[in-house]
Parts: structure tokens; sequence; C-alpha cells
């Protein structure tokens, strides 16, 4: 049975309310005001970061011809999940969510499931072999076709000792020619040291630390990969056309991201 700990603050809830959802609990409100006083832009980031993810799904459904996806660390369902953004270019695309939080494995199924083209899996980033050979899973994704493989807001709470760049390099191993790998990693460049350290310190008492990562570090996540433009970048900044005029310092995000393509 999934046990759910309301007493320790999770990243997946404070996320949630950082995004204006509704499932969590004190104990993550809490936490997430605490980051806010270091870094009130936290809610802001996190919508950025959301808004990131749309227009990559939409991105790989309506222009690179994606009509199957792989979300791991998929987060509570809030508006605009990655099926329902798919599915607006391409009816019958399937997702797969993948988890390792009981709460969101609880909410996931409970409000994702209710399609055929849908399922929501326990699995670990830091164990790819295991999580891409769940059953359920490989009813959904055929490994012959391509691939949208989603790492959106995860990999920064992977351990360098794990190594978030090998992590995913055997995910992406199996993946087949003409899948694309999507990646978005939270950095703290920019921002004062001092507030840094306090943020930091907050996520450390919660299940999971978090780690800052810079564009370097990040575009090696994508060893053999075909990186689209525009590179490795804030995430406001990817998949829209340049503003006109002088556009805000886009380091308020706290986001980087790209998306590559298999060759």
């Amino acid at each position: 049975d999934l046990a759910i700990d309301t007493l320790q603050a999770s990243p997946a809830r404070i996320y949630d309310y950082f995004l204006g959802g509704k499932d969590n609990y004190a104990v993550d409100r809490a936490a997430a005001e605490e980051i806010m006083k270091t870094v009130p832009d936290a809610p802001a980031a996190a919508r950025a970061n959301r808004d990131f993810l749309t227009r990559a799904v939409r991105h790989l459904a309506a222009q690179a011809g994606i009509r199957q996806f792989i979300d791991v660390g998929t987060g509570l369902p809030t508006q605009g999940n990655v099926h329902e953004i798919a599915r607006d270019a391409a009816p019958d695309a399937r997702v797969v969510y993948v988890d390792h939080d009981p709460v969101v494995l609880a909410h996931g199924r409970a409000l994702l499931e209710g399609s055929p083209s849908v399922a929501v899996v326990e699995g670990d980033l830091r164990r790819p072999e295991e999580l891409l050979a769940d059953p359920r899973l490989n009813e959904l994704i055929d490994f012959g076709e391509p691939v949208g493989l989603l790492l959106v807001a995860v990999l920064h709470f992977v351990h360098d000792d794990d190594d978030p760049a090998g992590l995913v390099g055997r995910l992406a191993r199996r993946l087949p020619s003409g899948s694309h790998v999507v990646i978005s990693h939270g950095y703290d460049g920019g921002m004062d040291p001092g507030d840094t350290e306090h943020s930091q310190a907050v996520y450390r008492r919660s299940k999971l630390p978090i780690y800052s990562r810079g564009p370097e570090e990040v575009a090696r996540c994508f060893a053999g990969l075909e990186i689209l433009d525009p590179g490795v970048v804030w995430v406001p900044q990817w998949g829209r056309p340049r503003p006109a005029g002088p556009a805000p310092d886009p380091r308020w995000c706290h986001f980087i991201g790209a998306v590559a393509r298999k060759p």
C-alpha cells in the first residue's frame, strides 16, 4: 500500500502549492512559504517551467510527429497535463506518467487513468532499466516508434553520485531514432549565494535536496543527441519568438532547459 507522509514536505506537493493546486499539506505550504522568503519568484518560476513543458510537448506532437510520451517524475496532476497538451495536436497520443512519490501515484491514478491511452506507473529515474521494463508502460509504448521522453524539473533532485547524465543516457539508449528528450533543470545562476543556500536548505529538510546545475552540465545530459535551437536556455526563452522590445531578465525563472532529438 502507498504510505503518504504528511509530516515531511514533499517536492511534488511544494510545486503543486506554487502552481496554485490543492493537493498539498500544511507542512508543504510552510516549506513553500519559507522558500518564497528568499525566492519570491518561486510560484512564477514553477509556472514558467510548466509553460516550457507545454510548448515542448506541443512542438513534439505538432512538429516532430511524436505520438507517445514517457513523463518521468511527473508530479501531481494539474491544469494542462501532458496527455491533454499532446492530444490537442495528436488525438491518438499515448502517455505514460512515471513517479515514485506515493501522493503523485494515488492522485495520478485517480484522475488520469480513465483513458485507455494513459497510464500512471511507479518507477524511479535512478533505476532506468527497471523503469523501462514496466509491463503497463510496455503495453502503451512501442519502442519501435519515436518516443518523447520528458524529464522536466526532476534531474535537479538527482545527486552527482547517481550520475544524472548517465541516467539520461541509459534511458535514451532504449529510444529509437527520431525520439526526443525534453529536460528542464533548476539553476541558481544570478541568485545571491545566501538565498540559494536558504532555499536549498528547505528542500534538504524535505525528502529530496535540490542540486543546481548550469548549462554545460545540463548539455552533458544530452550526450549523443542533437540539441535543437536555441540550445540550453532559460526556459522562458525556449520555443517562443524573440520579443521585439527589451525582454525582462530571464534569470528570475531559475530553470534552464532544452529539447534534443535522437539521430
